[in-house]
């Protein structure tokens, strides 16, 4: 018996529609990225501006137990006061009395500085 030789119909995607998928893609990643990388920095100036807030709230802390406020971050950190810093935030005291304290807080991969003075004080960026 004689078989007919039939030709399979070859299916896929041509080298031009790769190509193109691929610059598309590109382009979209082109947007994304810078996009993100705001995001990220954006999100680690908000966890610098966070803590400083909640090392106000430990100051008046302190500030009720001891009748002057804490000249060391390690007066106020822990389970008594309640400040636990994010991961890389730093957080200092530049001066602290029996009336008023000044405190600043930075993340090592933002971009601002943020000052907060008390007590009641406003907090400020640079």
């Amino acid at each position: 018996m004689l078989t007919k030789f039939t030709k399979k119909k070859e299916s896929g995607f041509t080298l031009i529609e790769l190509m193109i998928v691929i610059a598309i893609i590109g382009i979209l990643a082109a947007i994304a990225i810078p996009q993100f990388a705001a995001y990220r920095k954006r999100s680690y100036n908000a966890a610098a501006e966070s803590d400083l807030r909640n090392a106000a709230t430990a100051q008046e802390a302190y500030y009720v137990d001891n009748a002057t406020y804490a000249t060391g971050v390690a007066d106020i950190q822990g389970a008594t006061y309640g400040l636990y810093l994010s991961d890389k935030v730093g957080l200092d005291i530049v001066t602290a009395t029996a009336n008023t304290y000044v405190m600043t807080a930075a993340h090592s991969s933002g971009d601002k500085t943020y000052t907060l003075s008390g007590p009641g004080g406003i907090l400020t960026h640079n």
